[in-house]
């Protein structure tokens, strides 16, 4: 089956006046739609893809033939990271994590602003366009890492719980270049109840 474009779980405006309503709407209606259909017009090249997971297409892009390998790592991280950037944030959120992601996070980094703060250094000092993430291994532990365009923690083997998009088109219309100012808002869209569930999810 093709893949489609997930609805989002809130009205456009519902971020505002973090993210606004526009950017939101460009972003999901035009962005993530257009990698969807570049992700399906590639996989008409390989049927023996097309019932595979979009993580299962996208952790194993050695079994990709190479003349679409390129596209289906661009178009197709680019839906599972929209897919998940959706899901994370929320109206009425941001705050501090509790419960057992919060205790990860102290662990792993010291304390709730420590963390923040070495995740909007990881997020703003990506070159160009990309993504933040946080990943967790089977043990809980938590690390900071980026990737550059639509990569994904997932095509080298570590699993995503949380990631942060700072392509310009995310923010540009409000922030224009000011990608520090985005950064400091968005932790107040951030829903923490969906990232603990990946957490205490992964592997699974």
């Amino acid at each position: 089956m093709a893949f489609t474009l997930p609805p989002l779980p809130y009205d456009y405006a519902a971020l505002e006046p973090n993210i606004d309503a526009r950017t939101m709407e460009i972003h999901h209606t035009k962005h993530h739609q257009g990698y969807v259909n570049n992700l399906n017009a590639a996989l008409e090249k390989a049927p023996a893809l097309q019932s595979k997971t979009l993580d299962a297409l996208i952790s194993d892009l050695g079994a990709v033939p190479d003349s679409i390998r390129t596209a289906v790592r661009n178009n197709g991280g680019g839906h599972w990271n929209h897919s998940m950037f959706w899901s994370i944030m929320a109206p009425k959120a941001g705050g501090d994590p509790g419960g057992p992601f919060a205790e990860a996070l102290k662990r792993s980094f010291g304390d709730v602003a420590k963390f923040k703060e070495q995740f909007n250094a990881a997020a703003s000092s990506r070159f160009g366009s990309g993504w933040a993430w946080v990943t967790a291994d089977a043990s809980g532990a938590l690390k900071i890492e980026s990737t550059p365009n639509q990569d994904n923690p997932l095509m080298e083997g570590r699993y995503p719980v949380m990631g942060v998009d700072v392509w310009e088109h995310a923010y540009y219309l409000k922030y224009q270049n000011r990608r520090a100012d985005y950064l400091a808002a968005w932790w107040n869209v951030v829903n923490w109840g969906e990232v603990a569930k990946r957490f205490e999810g992964r592997g699974k």
